[in-house]
């Protein structure tokens, strides 16, 4: 089964239980981790979920906590990914003329061969956890720390020209 799908899964099945939780969840340490543009507060946010809310050590309420830090880093990285698209989109039209490199399409490449490499690392974690419970939260615990390096590595995509 595909990240997505488990992704799916999980969401289906928790949906329910995971209002009834009312999770605590704060995204101040994701967006902190952003401004310092460290890696070491990937999973703050979730860990502090799962401590603050009721049943949020639990299965269910790891995976409610993680998946709620992993929809943030999810934002961030499309963000950062729209702004680099814009910044190479005029760096590639000024660099038209004097036939330079096209980054853009660089860029859409490099962002699908990630997609395919997080998702087939996300699979081999829940593999590891042979069909049991952990399977989910391992698997949103992998999407969240994957999406979150390359959120951080967008984020620190500059050009020489400033953009």
């Amino acid at each position: 089964m595909s990240v997505a799908a488990h992704i799916a899964f999980i969401a289906s099945i928790c949906a329910a239980p995971l209002s009834a939780q009312g999770l605590v969840f704060s995204d101040t340490a994701v967006r902190s981790c952003i401004e310092q543009g460290g890696a070491s507060c990937i999973g703050a946010a979730a860990t502090a979920c799962m401590k603050n809310s009721p049943g949020g050590e639990s299965t269910v309420g790891m995976g409610g906590c993680l998946d709620r830090e992993v929809q943030v880093w999810d934002e961030v990285l499309n963000a950062e990914y729209q702004r680099l698209v814009v910044t190479t989109g005029r760096r590639d039209a000024e660099g038209a003329e004097y036939n330079a490199p096209a980054t853009q399409p660089a860029l859409r490449n490099m962002q699908r061969a990630w997609i395919e490499y997080r998702d087939a690392t996300c699979d081999f974690e829940r593999s590891k956890w042979g069909g049991g419970t952990g399977g989910g939260p391992a698997t949103l615990a992998c999407i969240m720390r994957l999406t979150a390096q390359q959120a951080l590595y967008l984020s620190n995509q500059r050009f020489a020209d400033g953009g």
